[in-house]
């Protein structure tokens, strides 16, 4: 059974930043793409970005490019969400996921294409 377990959200005024971790359990990390879904009161879970097995292609939600950044340490079981320039909308409570699929292209927005899922961490960015 793979466990993922976010951390790092928290209050933070717009214009700021955050730093989203997760921890994965298991040897197979490095196998699978990794994805942040994030989802605001009242609204569906939606995609934030994904990153493929090793690191070298990220996918994003085209409000977040280029202030949002996803990397990896598959050294230590970990994705990353860098969260720059927040604003009031970013506000949600951000999941990190793994890919259902070995070895994928890491092109993967929808939650269905996901088996595991963290409990999410709360981010809530001020006006």
């Amino acid at each position: 059974q793979v466990q993922l377990v976010e951390s790092g959200g928290g209050l933070v005024q717009a214009g700021g930043s955050l730093t989203l971790s997760c921890v994965a359990s298991g040897q197979t990390f490095s196998r699978y793409t990794m994805g942040w879904f994030r989802q605001a009161p009242g609204k569906e879970r939606e995609f934030v970005g994904s990153i493929n097995s090793n690191g070298r292609t990220t996918y994003y939600k085209d409000s977040v490019k280029g202030r949002f950044t996803i990397s990896r340490d598959n050294a230590k079981n970990t994705v990353y969400l860098q969260m720059n320039s927040l604003k009031p909308e970013d506000t949600a409570v951000y999941y990190c996921a793994r890919s259902s699929r070995v070895f994928g292209s890491g092109n993967a927005p929808s939650p269905t294409e996901y088996d595991y899922w963290g409990q999410g961490t709360r981010v809530t960015v001020s006006s």
